[in-house]
């Protein structure tokens, strides 16, 4: 398999992202911050280590381990991790989205069906994620010895991209269905409101020059080959 480099990786991330953020960016909301997940210190003030409230540890390190493989930071802007997108991901796992109770689940599920017609397997968000980061890292365990978060960065690369492809064999879990779910995810939790616990700082609209929840734009209307000179702000 041809070595895919980080840059090329992040150009690749970018491209699919930018062309759904805007749905993606309203697709899943949390409603606001948790304590937690705004990683604060009520006495002190200082960045407190994120504790996550769905997943136990080890999946979340494997969750940001994933995360960081597709969107790494570089000099264009911030990776996923500096923009809170496992934090955002496992704050969604407790919302309606996260149960499935956004998605039609009844039966029959015909997983071999094609995509047009739609998730086909009977797993919620949340339980498609424990059941198949599991899967995968056991699948990774038999190649290597030890999980995804153990490899190097040339070892998780490689893996990320047999993932992608759906060359991994894992027990019952497509690969196709937790990468899909995964890669959207990371999409929206990189652009989507800093109020719903990803995009910290707005690092990644200020990447793209998205000007965020401003009410209006009308002096703004025909003023082609300037730049917008505001900084974007967050709704929350």
């Amino acid at each position: 398999m041809k070595k895919i480099s980080i840059s090329a990786n992040r150009r690749r991330f970018l491209r699919g992202a930018l062309t759904a953020a805007p749905a993606a960016a309203l697709a899943v909301t949390t409603g606001g911050l948790t304590g937690a997940a705004q990683g604060q210190s009520a006495k002190t003030g200082d960045p407190a280590p994120y504790q996550p409230s769905f997943f136990n540890q080890d999946e979340f390190a494997l969750l940001s381990a994933l995360a960081e493989v597709l969107i790494p930071a570089d000099e264009n802007g911030p990776g996923a991790l500096e923009a809170g997108v496992p934090e955002f991901i496992d704050a969604q796992m407790n919302t309606p989205y996260g149960r499935g109770q956004l998605w039609y689940m009844q039966g029959p599920f015909t997983p071999d069906a094609p995509p047009e017609f739609g998730y086909q397997l009977p797993y919620p968000p949340r339980e498609l994620y424990k059941k198949g980061l599991a899967e995968f890292d056991a699948a990774i365990r038999q190649q290597y010895g030890q999980g995804y978060v153990g490899l190097n960065q040339q070892q998780r690369e490689k893996m990320m991209g047999e993932f992608e492809q759906g060359k991994l064999t894992m027990a019952s879990i497509p690969p196709a269905a937790l990468f899909n779910l995964l890669l959207q995810n990371v999409h929206e939790g990189y652009f989507c409101d800093p109020s719903d616990g990803g995009n910290k700082g707005m690092g990644a609209w200020k990447m793209i020059g998205f000007p965020g929840a401003r009410a209006d734009y009308y002096d703004w209307v025909d003023q082609y080959g300037r730049t917008y000179p505001l900084l974007p702000i967050s709704r929350g």
